[in-house]
């Protein structure tokens, strides 16, 4: 999983507990922790209106701190998603619990962002699934999606299009 992409890569361990993912972003690791720490960026990039997007984000970035996300999906309607920052290590790491409306696990995510010649290496691990198949391989989808747009808003300041 160490070569240099620029599409996503995701892997599901066999047990379904843990789905990881990374990404080669040409952008400073400074400028992607900014991108998905500060709710106003967040709320530019993340999500598409054909597959689904969060648009409302309040982030108290701190260990301890509270966060959450609204939005919607065509497939599922109204998303919700809150937790707690769980590590705060700008801009190398970040970490939170993840409790969603549609997923009855609370789990952590964990972002490492490792600083390259030209960009940076995004690796995100997701874990906590208990084994429930369904909800690994939506998630490794959905993060697969997030990357790509992710790096669009990085890379070339695309914006999500599901603002009026």
């Amino acid at each position: 999983m160490a070569t240099m992409t620029i599409t996503p890569t995701s892997h599901i361990t066999p047990d379904n507990d843990i789905v990881t993912l990374e990404i080669f972003i040409a952008a400073p690791r400074e400028r992607i922790f900014q991108a998905i720490t500060d709710p106003e960026q967040a709320a530019q990039w993340w999500g598409r209106k054909d597959q689904y997007y969060f648009n409302h984000f309040n982030m108290d970035v701190r260990v301890g701190g509270k966060w959450s996300t609204t939005g919607m999906s065509p497939k599922n309607g109204a998303l919700a998603v809150h937790g707690e920052f769980l590590e705060v290590d700008p801009p190398r790491r970040l970490a939170y619990s993840w409790s969603s409306s549609w997923m009855p696990a609370v789990t952590k995510v964990l972002w490492e962002l490792d600083s390259q010649s030209n960009g940076t290496l995004v690796r995100l691990t997701h874990s906590g699934f208990a084994g429930d198949a369904n909800q690994v391989q939506g998630h490794s989808h959905g993060w697969s999606l997030l990357f790509t747009w992710l790096q669009a808003f990085a890379e070339k300041g695309e914006l999500g299009d599901f603002r009026s």
